[in-house]
């Protein structure tokens, strides 16, 4: 929606930078703003709803059930009010009438608000942490092939296949390698898009036919679960439901396309209502089914059938097809910065190959998600929208506002730091777990 620019005396409007440059990104919406309630709620779940949750179960075990479920609202609560605190500010500086164009990303309003450096900022978070979803989506495909062709041995041993020394995870991935190289090289998007139809439908099958399991083993039989995991692993939770909840860079574009966007703010926190009901329920089940014996993907708990390894292989097809599109946004700032704005294969192969290159250093899904989830989307999330707010409207923002404000960046600085420490530590002494448990079989 375009905003008529009005005068509103503001003295912090002075320090504001002007104009805007351009930033052609996927997460623009340019559209006209012709979305519906019932379209934008659907956006809204598909923009937010991944394979983290597929993490889930396992996080629960780790935390109790009672944590994770408390965990999760309270996630979903706060990341709901940050994106409308970034609704708010984009308003807010398209109000002004100095010249700003209109702030269409991210980016743009990281460069409005703080300039070449607040820009620089949201660039280097969007790499991080879209790579960092990639880099999930090898590890879950790498670790689900591995489980269903060679055994959990593979999987928990670390077995290596008889060449080079390579588990079988490292050669299923290194397998998508040329294949990622090749749907990575398409310039535009436009062929992959309607392929994007297919991994939601495949997401939420995949959940359908685990929530199916999940019931039929509670009904059969009960296992030993704990409702507090102690603060222990607070900040590990905390990562990762920070992570199953991000989705605030499509925030503009799904507001801005809305035909009534004076009702966004109640469409966003019913569908946020709804999909941490979903999570929670999903989570909670997971745990409840499995007991002590989750494991980090859920789908690895399916017993064997036709049906799990078709849910458990059309994952890989979808999370395979959704590697280019989430890797967009990260072409395109570097692209931007390295080549000219121009079409660069030799940064794309790159950028492939770092990033597979660190899944196959990464023992374990649902740690990574919570590494992700603390390092990257913490500040995403929580830090930087609380952080732009309070720039933009610290001339009128009572003491209230103020400390809500401070409070949320503080919060968001304090589950990066001390979540990124605690993921950290989990995934190494995985790693070292395992490498004992190699030892001892030899």
């Amino acid at each position: 929606m375009v905003f008529e620019k009005k005068p509103i005396a503001s003295s912090s409007s002075q320090n504001l930078k002007s104009p805007l440059p351009r930033e052609d990104t996927p997460l623009i919406g340019k559209g006209k703003p012709l979305s519906s309630k019932s379209k934008t709620f659907a956006n809204v779940f598909i923009a937010i709803v991944g394979a983290g949750v597929l993490g889930l179960p396992y996080a629960f075990k780790r935390t109790g059930w009672v944590m994770g479920l408390l965990m999760l609202f309270s996630v979903a609560g706060l990341t709901t009010y940050c994106m409308m605190l970034l609704v708010h500010t984009r308003r807010k500086l398209e109000s002004f009438d100095n010249g700003f164009a209109k702030v269409n990303s991210f980016g743009d309003l990281g460069f409005a608000v703080c300039g070449h450096f607040g820009r620089f900022v949201v660039d280097v978070l969007i790499i991080l942490s879209q790579a960092g979803f990639c880099v999930g989506y090898l590890i879950f495909i790498g670790n689900t092939l591995a489980n269903l062709f060679n055994g959990e041995v593979s999987m928990v041993s670390g077995l290596s296949l008889g060449i080079s020394g390579l588990s079988a995870k490292s050669w299923y991935i290194w397998g998508c390698f040329p294949f990622q190289l090749a749907v990575n090289s398409i310039p535009t998007l436009t062929h992959l898009a309607p392929l994007s139809i297919f991994a939601d439908i495949v997401d939420l099958g995949a959940m359908g036919a685990v929530f199916v399991e999940d019931v039929s083993l509670i009904m059969k039989q009960s296992n030993e679960i704990i409702a507090f995991g102690g603060l222990s692993v607070f900040f590990y939770g905390m990562g990762v439901a920070v992570y199953a909840f991000e989705g605030i860079g499509m925030v503009f574009p799904i507001e801005s396309e809305m035909k009534e966007s004076r009702h966004f703010g109640k469409i966003l926190a019913l569908s946020m209502g709804l999909i941490s009901l979903m999570y929670g329920a999903f989570g909670a089940l997971g745990y409840f089914a499995f007991g002590p014996d989750t494991k980090d993907i859920i789908t690895a708990n399916l017993g064997a059938g036709w049906i799990s390894a078709m849910v458990q292989l059309g994952l890989c097809v979808n999370l395979f097809i959704s590697f280019p599109l989430m890797m967009n946004p990260v072409y395109e700032i570097v692209e931007r910065r390295f080549g000219g704005g121009r079409y660069c294969l030799w940064l794309r192969w790159l950028l492939v190959l770092i990033v597979s290159l660190v899944a196959l250093f990464v023992p374990n899904f649902a740690d990574f998600l919570s590494l992700i989830g603390s390092s990257v989307c913490c500040g995403l999330g929580f830090v930087l929208p609380a952080l732009f707010h309070l720039l933009v409207f610290k001339e009128e923002l009572g003491w209230k506002g103020w400390t809500v404000d401070v409070g949320i960046v503080t919060l968001g600085l304090v589950l990066g730091v001390s979540g990124t420490w605690s993921a950290l530590v989990e995934m190494f002494s995985v790693k070292i777990e395992k490498g004992v448990i190699s030892s001892t079989q030899v």
